[in-house]
């Protein structure tokens, strides 16, 4: 586990958007902690340009938020447009 991650934020994230900080499940959740963990890595690489191992972990991490997130607007457009609006996702 990453060293800017620890158990209590992803605890705090957990209980923030999933409900309670067993819910490690849900959509919002998971989207949350991928947006934190992508906004660490995008700092990182603003200071080490040339670190590819990180750029193609955030990446990935891009591509999982998208997924997650195309899954959320096709169950729920109401909570997808919530959400997207409480992390700052898209302008």
């Amino acid at each position: 586990m990453a060293s800017y991650l620890t158990e209590e934020k992803k605890n705090e994230i957990f209980t923030e958007y999933g409900g309670s900080a067993k819910n490690t499940g849900s959509v919002e959740a998971q989207v949350a902690l991928f947006t934190y963990r992508i906004k660490a890595l995008s700092n990182h690489l603003k200071e080490n340009k040339k670190d590819n191992s990180c750029k193609r972990s955030m990446l990935t991490l891009v591509g999982k938020r998208k997924k997650l997130l195309r899954y959320l607007m096709n169950k729920d457009i109401q909570g997808y447009r919530a959400l997207i609006e409480k992390l700052g996702i898209r302008k």
